[in-house]
């Protein structure tokens, strides 16, 4: 993208004191505008639909649907458009994820206020993001000979299950939080249990701290 084209860009996070942190730091640069703004899964869809926007910054932990869920039906109705993922997880937890599914790019909220201006112009101009320190570990993957980790055989829904049980919630906190069936969040801890060949919560909780999955 033309240094002389402003960059529209949308931002969607459920949270207002998110959202206005986010505008404050893009508030100083000149090229760069915020187009519009959504606080849920379905408004985000739709604003990526109908606003003319370069970039959406997109939260991966939203409160009616699951981020990734979202970026990949952003994605598959506007494909054109670079979507710069959000989230208060380590990069490690989601952003192979991200990136796997569609993302421009992978930013925490913590790094955001250093990063973002610079990911933002990146990802507009057709590029991928990710720190250096993720850009290192990605690097250092690359040639090895090692068997896959038990957890990336899960799927989006099952992963963040994982790492929601092993961050002390119970099957029915996860349902409220995510707008489910307490049936349907079961359903998924007996399928990663099946997956991941382990016996109880506790187990899923020892082997989620082993890798590095929860904080």
């Amino acid at each position: 993208m033309s240094e002389k084209v402003t960059i529209r860009v949308c931002i969607a996070d459920d949270h207002a004191i998110v959202r206005e942190g986010l505008k404050q730091i893009l508030a100083d640069e000149r090229d760069i505008v915020v187009a519009g703004e959504a606080e849920d899964g379905h408004d985000a869809v739709r604003l990526a639909g109908k606003t003319r926007c370069h970039v959406m910054l997109l939260d991966i932990s939203l409160p009616d649907r699951n981020g990734i869920d979202v970026l990949k039906q952003i994605k598959k109705d506007k494909p054109e458009l670079s979507v710069l993922m959000l989230s208060m997880h380590r990069e490690d937890q989601y952003a192979i994820r991200a990136l796997k599914a569609g993302a421009a790019g992978y930013i925490t909220k913590q790094s955001a206020p250093r990063e973002l201006v610079t990911a933002i112009r990146l990802v507009a101009g057709g590029q991928k993001y990710v720190s250096a320190a993720l850009a290192q570990r990605l690097a250092s993957a690359i040639g090895e000979d090692h068997e896959s980790a038990a957890h990336e055989g899960l799927s989006d829904r099952e992963y963040q299950t994982l790492t929601m049980i092993a961050s002390g919630m119970t099957v029915t906190q996860i349902a409220g939080e995510l707008s489910l069936s307490v049936k349907t969040i079961s359903e998924y801890r007996a399928r990663l249990l099946v997956k991941m060949k382990l016996r109880s919560s506790a187990e899923l909780t020892t082997y989620a701290i082993r890798n590095g999955l929860v904080d």
